[in-house]
């Protein structure tokens, strides 16, 4: 028998409180892959053979808040102690259409074991830590192997979303190649993915893309033509493989916008299609598109004073986003110290005011209208060039010079 030994997510006063008041439930998927494989657990999904409406009336009984998040496949989401758990009933499928299914309840654990995607995703462990493996999901689990639950196409044709997570799985669990007979029904069934959300393949891409080095598991999804039906253009791995070993290297939490930016091309046409493929947030295209349409001239070897006027211009974010994909580009490992230098500048400049107004250029003469921000803005490049002086009688000189010279 395989057990999970104690652990503090299985003890916490709320997953305690919830598993007494459902009595009938397993912890099930991911909180017992990662404590098998020593990682983080984030999320706690439960699963029980008691139907929603039962989970309802014993949540409420225990003074559980819940939410019926997905109560159409028996989903409920409770809350404990300010902890949301997804309580699921055991389901399988009915129909599927490659999106959505319709679930009849049940309470065989063998059979909503059958309806899951990978085999490491359908263990179950008891709260006392018993784990119960219906498909051979430990072995899989111990040899880094991504397999799907039974038959790969059908598992496929369920949900063609899972063509992405198979490659997702494998980039953070998997070890070797990835499964033969896996990939083999990705590659057959890929065009499934025309269907997805643009939302739903965002979700699955970015989440691939903050894995330590995800080039290794792209390369396969480029070369079955799976990657292109997701992400147009010509993918830059290499520019994408020396991002992600500067991260590994000075251990930099892996960004996975600036790593979909270093497989781009420097195109603001092909990051706007994937923007708009993968229904990325305002905040994400605007980066993506500024991204993409840099052009300034950044060496490992610019000056503190140049690094600042580019950060007076750009703001500290942009600005390292310029500096990870120059040095990303950069062939030259002895200048790691100089890139590493620039990123440390940014982190610690603050924005100098510019200490002038249109009220002090009309106060030292010229009339209100579009030469006083003509003014302003030759007064403000002045003080730019000369490293955001502070000296006041310098920049009332200078004002009073360009006064001079539009007043001719």
């Amino acid at each position: 028998m395989t057990r999970l030994d104690p652990q503090p997510w299985m003890s916490a006063t709320a997953t305690r409180k919830l598993m007494a008041a459902l009595g009938e439930a397993r912890f099930v998927g991911g909180a017992i892959r990662n404590t098998l494989l020593g990682k983080p657990v984030a999320d706690i999904d439960i699963a029980t053979p008691l139907t929603p409406d039962k989970v309802g009336t014993l949540l409420a009984a225990a003074g559980i808040a819940f939410v019926p998040t997905g109560i159409e496949h028996g989903t409920v989401t409770a809350i404990v102690e300010g902890k949301p758990f997804e309580v699921t009933t055991l389901r399988r499928d009915v129909t599927t259409d490659g999106r959505h299914a319709v679930v009849a309840f049940t309470n065989d654990w063998s059979l909503d074991a059958q309806r899951r995607d990978f085999t490491m995703n359908a263990l179950y462990a008891a709260a006392d830590g018993e784990i119960f493996d219906f498909v051979g999901g430990i072995a899989d689990l111990n040899a880094g192997r991504v397999r799907f639950v039974g038959d790969a196409p059908t598992r496929i044709r369920e949900d063609y979303l899972r063509i992405l997570r198979l490659f997702r799985f494998h980039a953070w669990y998997g070890k070797g190649e990835i499964d033969v007979e896996a990939l083999r029904a990705a590659a057959v069934e890929k065009g499934g993915l025309a269907g997805l959300s643009g939302e739903r393949i965002a979700k699955e891409m970015l989440r691939l893309l903050e894995t330590e080095n995800p080039a290794p598991v792209l390369r396969p999804m480029a070369a079955s033509g799976i990657l292109a039906l997701v992400l147009p253009g010509e993918a830059k791995f290499a520019r994408l493989e020396s991002l992600a070993k500067i991260d590994a290297t000075n251990s930099f939490a892996p960004d996975a916008l600036l790593r979909l930016a270093a497989l781009l091309a420097h195109d603001k046409m092909l990051a706007s299609q994937v923007a708009d493929r993968w229904k990325l947030s305002n905040e994400m295209r605007n980066r993506l598109a500024d991204i993409a349409g840099a052009s300034e001239e950044i060496v490992s070897h610019l000056s503190i004073r140049e690094a600042r006027k580019l950060l007076y211009r750009l703001g500290a974010h942009p600005f390292k986003d310029r500096v990870f994909l120059k040095w990303a580009e950069d062939a030259k490992a002895s200048n790691a110290d100089a890139w590493r230098a620039l990123l440390a500048t940014a982190d610690a400049w603050q924005r100098p005011r510019f200490a002038l107004t249109g009220r002090d250029v009309m106060l030292a003469g010229v009339p209100e209208g579009p030469l006083v921000g003509q003014v302003l803005g030759e007064v403000e490049k002045w003080w730019i060039d000369n490293d955001f002086t502070d000296d006041e009688f310098s920049l009332v000189e200078r004002l009073k010079a360009a006064v001079r010279a539009v007043g001719r």
